[in-house]
């Protein structure tokens, strides 16, 4: 068997040795001769049992691997969704629709492998080329028609889909990111555009100002957005419970808040629609649809809102409150932490851009990992020059004052660790689900 982590070689196994960032597998040739490989692939070098040189170990792979899954590939349809936010709402919901429509569908992204109802951790929000056709195997084992996977630029810089041809591209919106250059991040974007087949279908959000960077003449572009597309959107009620809009004449009532969702659910209609499920039968699966689990994942509790959202980084945040005063009512609350050993240099500017967007603001923490918790929370508030917040280290006491405080539709946002079922302290991993601890308080 061909092996590219030199952990699992057994006796008789061939290791490819893969370049990553981070890593040479050329390092770990020795320790899969010593665990039993019998044939090394590598760029260079000279080992003791059979070996093959070739230019680029991992085209090499993502050749070996499409020539090998060539039959399974045959039996399913490819989905790329990417875009700077709602990739993971916008999967979600697909692959909610699709099942509801009886069209058997998987899905690998940032909140694992979904299939059959069950959730499976992946390494990364789009896995390596290997894992992604052990996870299309599975799909197809299990009678998948669809497997929908979420693209993150850095896996795409790093190749992880390469060799991979998609039915369908979604872009859902590009926003520049400082931290990057732009012309890589918004290039790396458009990659699964062009890995679409002959004549598949590139599903645009028009409303986006870099558009038509996604729009390439060999594909089937379909536009969605409010005006000159086509799938047009025109919203026409929103409030705490749901959201009711027209697309393309049809008045469509979905069990989610705001405009965004409006737009992350519209390609899943699309989606429908090329599939050839007629509107009636779509209008009424979109009514069990339910928020994607940890993004802007609601809970109504008496006439306020609770809104739980993975938004750990400084853009992330900012565009997450945004969405929530746009349908805002009454005072939003938000409570925050910073993960430790990551992103330290954001922590005084999220602290105070939590203070100055909100009414009120609980610092608590994250994953502290091997940072200490109070110093952590410290830093975040190192620059705030208002005095509408407090720090509680507990996250479980922090949300359980945050619900505390809600008065009058009000919106309790608690930001951060989103989907996630374990708080990390130390080298200790602990259970702790924000959804969980909220639903414990509310009862």
């Amino acid at each position: 068997m061909l092996r590219v982590n030199s952990k699992k070689v057994k006796p008789g196994d061939t290791f490819l040795a893969l370049q990553g960032p981070y890593t040479d597998g050329h390092d770990y040739i020795g320790e899969a001769i010593d665990k039993g490989a019998a044939c090394i692939i590598a760029t260079h070098g000279e080992y003791p049992v059979k070996t093959i040189i070739t230019e680029d170990t991992r085209t090499y792979l993502s050749n070996y691997l499409k020539e090998l899954n060539l039959e399974k590939l045959e039996k399913i349809k490819l989905i790329a969704v990417t875009g700077t936010y709602g990739k993971t709402v916008t999967s979600d919901l697909l692959y909610q629709l699709l099942n509801s429509l009886n069209i058997k569908t998987a899905y690998i992204g940032t909140n694992g492998f979904y299939l059959d109802g069950k959730i499976k951790k992946t390494s990364s929000t789009t896995p390596d080329i290997y894992e992604i056709y052990e996870l299309i195997g599975e799909a197809v084992d299990s009678e998948c028609e669809v497997v929908i996977i979420e693209t993150s630029s850095n896996a795409i810089a790093q190749r992880h889909i390469e060799g991979l041809r998609f039915d369908a591209a979604i872009f859902t919106n590009f926003t520049p990111n400082k931290y990057v250059d732009k012309n890589k991040y918004l290039n790396d974007k458009i990659e699964p555009f062009k890995m679409l087949k002959k004549n598949g279908y590139a599903i645009i959000n028009k409303s986006d100002p870099y558009y038509e960077y996604f729009v390439l003449p060999q594909n089937t572009n379909i536009f969605y957005g409010p005006n000159d597309t086509n799938y047009p959107i025109n919203i026409i009620n929103a409030n705490y419970e749901y959201t009711e809009f027209t697309v393309a004449s049809n008045l469509i009532k979905i069990p989610l808040i705001g405009k965004f969702n409006v737009y992350n659910y519209v390609p899943a209609y699309i989606i429908a629609k090329i599939l050839n499920i007629d509107d009636e039968t779509i209008l009424s699966s979109t009514l069990s649809l339910h928020p994607a689990d940890g993004r802007f994942d609601t809970i109504k509790y008496k006439n306020n809102l609770i809104i739980i959202d993975y938004a750990h980084d400084l853009d992330g945040i900012k565009n997450i409150i945004k969405k929530t005063k746009e349908i805002s009512k009454g005072k939003i609350i938000t409570i925050i932490g910073s993960g430790g050993e990551r992103r330290q240099d954001q922590r005084p500017a999220i602290g105070k851009l939590v203070t100055d967007s909100s009414d009120y603001a609980i610092f608590t923490t994250d994953n502290p990992r091997h940072e200490n918790e109070e110093e952590i929370i410290d830093s975040m508030i190192a620059n705030i020059t208002k005095e509408n917040f407090q720090t509680i280290t507990s996250r479980k006491e922090a949300i359980k004052k945050g619900i505390s405080m809600l008065e009058n539709e009000d919106i309790l946002l608690i930001l951060g660790k989103g989907h996630e079922d374990s708080q990390i302290i130390g080298s200790d991993e602990f259970p702790f689900k924000d959804r969980d601890e909220v639903l414990k308080n509310i009862k």
